[in-house]
């Protein structure tokens, strides 16, 4: 391989491994984050089981991001048809759902409890929003202790809107950490030309340089400041671009160094 020809590669693939490590170290903590609250909203809501839910695709089926509960590894992953459940119903209406006994419910989509073998009995579902925007659902199913569970009531509906909403974030986050991601992995599969053979021991030596470790080490030290609040968003923001600023700036008049 020609010199140019492989220095390009290089930097293709440099950039390509870049992008698929700074998404992976955005994701990651945001899933556990999502998680984290996930614990705290049960446990305010006093509730067994709960479960983000997102949208799959561009036909309309939901899949379970995070749960919590006795059957939590088997849900996440798990997918729900389009317009199926209560669920599927929250997200396509917008509208908050509880239910007492599902068994009366004929909206309720028995086949997640088939293949989990657990035994949904009451429902609390609220839709996930963002700018305006439903993006997913938030559950959470029975309560503490032994059946027969009492319903979930309507003070408990507004408190889970707002775990909700900060929920959202979480996941609107994680969505587009995941798109930068799933970009790069596409980028570096679909490349026909790339020889793995060649490259390998350069791929494994890229994550080890100086200059990668302080690149993730940003990405991470920005979203530590991003989830410090609205003010720290602000002000991070405004300090990035303003670094930008300067560097365009010296960029443009560096003729008179000449």
């Amino acid at each position: 391989m020609p010199d140019q020809e492989k220095r390009s590669l290089e930097e293709k693939l440099r950039t390509i491994i870049q992008t698929v490590d700074v998404a992976n170290a955005m994701t990651e903590p945001l899933t556990e984050s999502i998680k984290n609250l996930l614990y705290l909203s049960a446990r305010s809501m006093k509730s067994e089981e709960a479960s983000v839910i997102i949208r799959d695709g561009d036909e309309g089926d939901l899949r379970f991001l995070s749960a919590i509960g006795q059957v939590a590894d088997q849900l996440v992953g798990m997918k729900i048809p389009s317009g199926k459940g209560i669920a599927g119903f929250v997200f396509s209406s917008g509208q908050p759902m509880a239910v007492a006994d599902v068994g009366q419910e004929q909206s309720f989509y028995a086949e997640v409890d088939k293949t989990t073998g657990y035994s949904t009995q009451t429902i609390l579902a609220t839709p996930l929003r963002h700018n305006g925007e439903i993006i997913g659902v938030l559950e959470y199913v029975n309560r503490n202790g032994e059946p027969p569970f009492e319903a979930f009531t309507p003070t408990e509906m507004d408190k889970a809107a707002l775990f909700a909403e900060a929920l959202a974030s979480l996941v609107n986050a994680y969505e587009s950490a995941k798109i930068f991601r799933e970009l790069g992995e596409k980028m570096l599969t679909k490349d026909e030309e790339v020889n793995f053979k060649d490259v390998r021991d350069w791929l494994k030596n890229l994550r080890s340089t100086a200059e990668h470790r302080e690149m993730i080490d940003l990405a991470l030290l920005v979203k530590e400041i991003s989830g410090r609040g609205e003010s720290e968003r602000t002000l991070c923001r405004e300090i990035m671009e303003s670094i930008l600023r300067c560097s365009d700036a010296k960029s443009d008049t560096s003729f008179l160094s000449y």
